[in-house]
């Protein structure tokens, strides 16, 4: 403890006053929060028209005076809430958006005025504990190797960035190529194998490391998405990235880890999986057999914002061997020198960063292993449900339920788009479209903790309202 008299600067009128306004201000936008949370569930899913239109009244020159920060809460609440989508009510089924846990959201509150940095220990550390602790039972709940190193990331597509970086690093050492002194500038080519359904951010990832998009090779898919494995090369390499997916963006598939990992191993490649919300499947007894041998994997990325619905800005970057990770992201300087045994900014893409594991240890620290399976099979079930009611409705499910992905056609493109632009407008739910083996779909995603059996009918039966409404 300081032996230093606090009391003058903690007792000043200014002091005083600040530490007071503070207060008001947190308790006013928690009361504002819960108003919000009590309506939300009661509007449509999609803000109408007039809502996003009121928008404008953001879209003004900054003043030169201050506002009162009472003045902006307000505004900000009057025009934003109304024009938010209600995607955490259990009736949006968009993008694989999970809703939020209640002891995530809470611990959200908490951690935001806590606004602690935990890129090293000495910053913050409560941060830094619950980070590491919640980095371990994410490694444990997803079945993965005991001594491999999970580090949070601002989402799934930066895990994944961080996954293929550590990898094409590790690869190109290998050969003997220094990557920090030397770039990429003359280096070795690193041959790039991924399914042909692998997603959009895999390319993102790809091109951000300077492994061009163009030279991917690519392995055709079977009808559930998955890697054909009598399709994959036989002749990689010491310089071979092989890119698997756990949970098909359409479908839910996995591909067949335990099929193919052994043998770009044999050959010295590097399997990454982009598990981004499929790979929660190892965390439940009744589904971990879709993602069987995925532990044999060098790196793994996944997003604790969809099937663990913890909040945005939650992905988590999973390497077997942290000298790997290390040696693409750790970085030296007199100034953040440090001999704790987790500085989070040796371990990842930035240095000073979100306290990102607090949310993800309240929702495991409530939940519990048995918690976290219950909402994985929930969902799934869920899902399953959609897929047994439309299809009782006439509608064609184009590929089985694996998990919590549901594709569904109304006859042709042109019915199909018409449906989805009808559910949509109704806002009973939300859903989009995506397009599987030529054909159109509404791609419904079951991921939200909130939604129950009710919303699943309730929804169901609105998506059978608006394609007679098409049909007639």
């Amino acid at each position: 403890m300081s032996t230093v008299d606090l009391t003058p600067a903690l007792t000043s009128p200014r002091a005083l006053a600040a530490t007071r306004e503070r207060i008001s201000l947190v308790t006013e936008a928690a009361r504002r929060a819960g108003s919000y949370l009590a309506g939300a569930a009661h509007r449509p899913v999609a803000p109408g028209p007039d809502a996003v239109a009121a928008l404008d009244v953001f879209r003004r020159p900054l003043q030169d005076g201050r506002i009162d920060a009472r003045e902006v809460l307000a505004e900000l609440d009057a025009f934003g809430s109304p024009a938010t989508v209600a995607q955490a009510q259990g009736r949006f089924f968009g993008f694989v958006n999970g809703g939020v846990d209640n002891a995530a959201a809470a611990a959200a509150v908490l951690a935001g005025q806590w606004d602690q940095n935990p890129s090293l220990p000495v910053g913050s550390p409560v941060a830094s504990v619950l980070d590491e602790v919640a980095a371990g039972w994410v490694v444990d709940l997803l079945g993965l190797p005991h001594d491999a190193t999970a580090t949070f990331t601002p989402g799934a597509t930066l895990a994944n960035l961080t996954g293929i970086l550590v990898a094409r690093d590790a690869l190109l050492a290998r050969a003997g190529w220094d990557v920090h002194e030397r770039g990429l500038f003359g280096a070795p080519p690193i041959r790039v194998v991924t399914g042909e359904e692998a997603h959009v951010s895999i390319l993102k990832a790809l091109r951000l490391a300077g492994l061009g998009v163009g030279r991917v090779e690519t392995v055709p898919t079977d009808a559930r998405g998955a890697v054909r494995v009598e399709a994959f090369p036989d002749d990689t390499d010491a310089l071979t990235l092989v890119i698997l997916q756990a949970g098909n963006v359409n479908t839910g598939a996995s591909d067949d880890f335990a099929g193919i990992i052994p043998r770009v191993h044999d050959a010295g490649g590097w399997v990454h999986v982009d598990g981004a919300f499929g790979l929660w499947a190892a965390a439940s007894p009744a589904l971990r057999e879709q993602v069987a041998g995925v532990e044999l994997a060098d790196s793994w990325g996944t997003d604790a914002h969809k099937q663990l619905n913890v909040p945005y800005d939650s992905g988590v970057a999973i390497v077997r061997e942290r000298a790997d990770l290390e040696r693409a992201t750790a970085m030296q300087a007199a100034y953040v020198a440090s001999g704790d045994a987790r500085p989070l900014m040796q371990l990842g893409l930035q240095m000073s960063q979100r306290a990102r594991g607090i949310e993800t240890w309240a929702m495991l620290a409530a939940n519990g292993r048995d918690g976290v399976a219950e909402l994985i099979d929930r969902t799934c079930a869920h899902a399953r449900r959609f897929a047994e009611r439309l299809e009782a409705a006439g509608a064609e499910i184009l590929a089985p339920v694996a998990l919590n992905q549901v594709l569904v056609a109304f006859g042709d493109a042109a019915t199909t788009d018409a449906v989805i632009d009808a559910v949509q407008r109704d806002g009973t739910m939300w859903a989009g479209a995506s397009t599987w083996k030529g054909r159109r779909a509404m791609r419904i995603s079951v991921s939200d903790q909130a939604t129950t059996r009710d919303d699943v009918d309730v929804s169901a039966a609105a998506i059978v309202a608006c394609w007679a409404a098409v049909r007639d």
